[in-house]
């Protein structure tokens, strides 16, 4: 069954990047340093990305690093995933459909004592791949029109470095030191009037962010969690060129000019999270998080960033009746996101809303197990310049347990 297992994990992983048309990513991410990747671990997409209170004993948690507290003894824990997205994009006069792969994280884990574990992680933080055509703005002050144009490519990585700790055996502690780097390019074309404005830059950002976390187990059936996400300065630098076009004469404003530009920062984050169990077989989890974006002070020349509330359920079920069953062993999910975004364009919140189910499929009897979920969700509305994304997205991630110096009984 391991082997059937893995093979058809592998044999999907490779369906859905044939299933690839475009790389493309949300017109959004034309933001910042682009539109913030979902990468959540094991089962955690299935449940609204919930899950900040849930122990790391069978699957890494990235959501809290407090949880490697709970790892168990002599278990090394390995985690990749990726997800197939189909994307519809509304505006008030057209829609465009754009399938794509997404590499989601490669991560693992290991205890380092009795009391504590250790977790490595790379992803992707974000990507900034958009094309806009032709979009109508308004001039500042003016009752006149301009028409911007713009591709771009790039995006920050993410490698995270994590400890838990636990104290007896109620609560655990830990931190993440979060290593962000990368790159974005993208060329942009104004049009006012007879006037042309070509715009080449590739900024290069790097940085570091700390995230601190706890989980309290009040009984058998109930934890709490919280964690906190540390304000961070994301230092940033670029080179541009700038060119004129008018009257078909070419004037060159810039060729290829370093510069540093003003840096990014990161916002304070706040976090609480529940993990209940109900008659030992059904499992409630549920997340609030706040993000005090405000507090950066910073803008975009089309919208502003505005403090962000996110809202996540999930539900989990497994039978549990004969675990020599394996039909009795899988676990089925569902959950619910909602997220009020951090950017507000022309005075309307680009805010999100999924709901997901999925399947935890296990491995043998370990804690090894195919993580598959579907999404469905809206990001956006369809109002002034503004658009509507309707995603459908299918998550896969391979969890793998592994049991390191354990001498065998029998041969």
């Amino acid at each position: 069954m391991k082997n059937k297992i893995v093979f058809f994990s592998c044999f999907l992983l490779m369906s859905l990047t044939s299933f690839s048309q475009s790389i493309s990513s949300s017109p959004y991410s034309l933001y910042g340093i682009g539109s913030v990747y979902d990468s959540d671990f094991g089962p955690l997409p299935s449940i609204g990305s919930s899950g900040m209170a849930l122990p790391s004993a069978n699957f890494i948690n990235n959501l809290n690093p407090a949880s490697l507290g709970f790892m168990f003894q002599n278990h090394f824990m390995f985690d990749v995933g990726g997800k197939a997205i189909s994307t519809t994009y509304e505006s008030g006069s057209k829609s465009e459909k754009r399938n794509n792969f997404q590499f989601s994280h490669i991560a693992f884990a290991f205890p380092v004592t009795k009391h504590s574990g250790f977790s490595v992680a790379l992803r992707p933080y974000s990507s900034a791949a958009f094309t806009i055509s032709n979009l109508k703005l308004p001039i500042t002050d003016s009752q006149e029109f301009y028409y911007l144009s713009a591709k771009g490519t790039g995006g920050l990585n993410n490698l995270d470095f994590s400890y838990g700790y636990r104290f007896g055996k109620k609560l655990s502690v830990g931190a993440t030191a979060s290593l962000l780097f990368g790159n974005t390019e993208d060329d942009r074309t104004f049009v006012i009037l007879n006037s042309i404005s070509n715009i080449h830059k590739k900024t290069d950002y790097n940085g570091v962010r700390a995230t601190l976390g706890a989980q309290y187990v009040i009984d058998s059936t109930l934890t709490v969690a919280t964690t906190i996400k540390v304000p961070s300065q994301i230092n940033a630098s670029k080179v541009q060129s700038v060119q004129t076009v008018s009257d078909e004469v070419i004037t060159t404003i810039e060729a290829e000019t370093g510069s540093s530009v003003d840096d990014y920062y990161m916002p304070l984050e706040f976090g609480v999270g529940i993990s209940k169990r109900f008659k030992n077989n059904i499992n409630m989890t549920f997340d609030y998080e706040k993000s005090f974006w405000d507090d950066t002070k910073q803008s975009e020349l089309y919208g502003d960033f505005v403090n962000q509330d996110r809202f996540a359920l999930g539900f989990t079920y497994s039978a549990r009746k004969n675990i020599r069953k394996y039909r009795d062993r899988i676990q089925y999910s569902a959950g619910a996101n909602f997220d009020t975004g951090y950017l507000e364009v022309d005075g309307k919140r680009v805010n999100n809303a999924s709901i997901s189910v999925g399947l935890s499929l296990p491995i043998e009897n370990t804690f090894s197990a195919l993580n598959i979920s579907y999404s469905y969700g809206q990001k956006g509305r369809v109002a002034n310049d503004l658009i509507k994304e309707n995603y459908h997205k299918i998550s896969l991630n391979l969890s793998l347990d592994g049991i390191w110096f354990v001498k065998r009984k029998i041969e």
